[in-house]
């Protein structure tokens, strides 16, 4: 019974952590270039369950073997294996902003690949992001609306001094007579990143690498000036998986009350003299 207990609990917290990774993409319907993310549902492995005993196997010696009956398997619940993010092209839409920026992929040379904006945050690491929604900042540097740094090609922050500047489809920017190229960064399995804490993508330890997009065979892209990336959150689906999630956490909540119940009558009842 108390198996069958926590079988039930476990697709509560499944369903639970599947709405709030449903409830951030809504959230962030409207954030440029924010890729929404599914939880990977798994189930426990499944336990064969034998009868031992059955029958007995004689043997020369003054013993017999017992043997094993199956009886059948039993799963014992599900968990969220895995956050995974949709790198899927989100669609782009006209800001006017001169500091506004959208990375589109034109031909990636791997179906698992992807390219990014390279930023540093705050603490002088390395993060990647679609979100090309820029600013300049007090001291005339490119950032992010976070206050993190837009990388060159070079990987150092880029200058802008304050003054206006042009981006080319090949992804330069034009400021005074200087050039300065941005840069985009490619990785052959996107599955190898995660988020941060603010959308900025990182990899996992000891997993892929980030290398300059402008080198890698195969691989074509394009910016674009004016234009942000839109999020690619399917606000129709993402409320209709909102729904579902509810309905079967309200499921499994229902089985879990049954079991209470039952245990209540097996302590209080059962046996109970009358």
């Amino acid at each position: 019974m108390l198996r069958g207990f926590y079988t039930a609990a476990s697709g509560m917290q499944a369903q639970q952590r599947r709405q709030e990774a449903l409830s951030n993409n809504l959230a962030n319907a409207q954030t440029p270039g924010f890729k929404q993310d599914q939880a990977a549902i798994r189930a426990f492995p499944e336990l064969l369950i034998n009868q031992v005993g059955k029958k007995n196997i004689p043997t020369t010696r003054p013993f017999s073997v017992p043997t094993q009956q199956p009886i059948g398997s039993i799963n014992t619940g599900v968990y969220v294996q895995e956050t995974i993010s949709d790198h899927q092209q989100g669609g782009l839409q006209e800001t006017g902003m001169t500091t506004d920026m959208a990375l589109i992929n034109v031909e990636l040379p791997d179906e698992t690949g992807g390219i990014f904006f390279a930023v540093q945050n705050a603490d002088g690491e390395v993060r990647y992001t679609r979100n090309g929604n820029f600013t300049i900042d007090g001291e005339g540097y490119l950032t992010t609306n976070q206050g993190y740094y837009v990388l060159n090609q070079a990987g150092e922050p880029i200058f802008t001094d304050g003054q206006v500047f042009s981006v080319t489809s090949e992804g330069e920017l034009e400021v005074g007579g200087t050039v300065i190229p941005l840069n985009i960064a490619y990785t052959e399995n996107v599955n190898d990143l995660i988020k941060d804490d603010h959308d900025l993508f990182t990899f996992t330890e000891g997993t892929g690498e980030a290398v300059d997009a402008r080198g890698v065979a195969g691989l074509t892209f394009a910016v674009q000036q004016r234009y942000l990336e839109s999020s690619n959150v399917d606000l129709v689906q993402t409320m209709t998986d909102m729904m579902q999630a509810f309905r079967l956490f309200e499921a499994n909540q229902k089985v879990l009350q049954a079991y209470d119940q039952s245990m209540d009558i097996a302590v209080n009842q059962v046996g109970r003299l009358t």
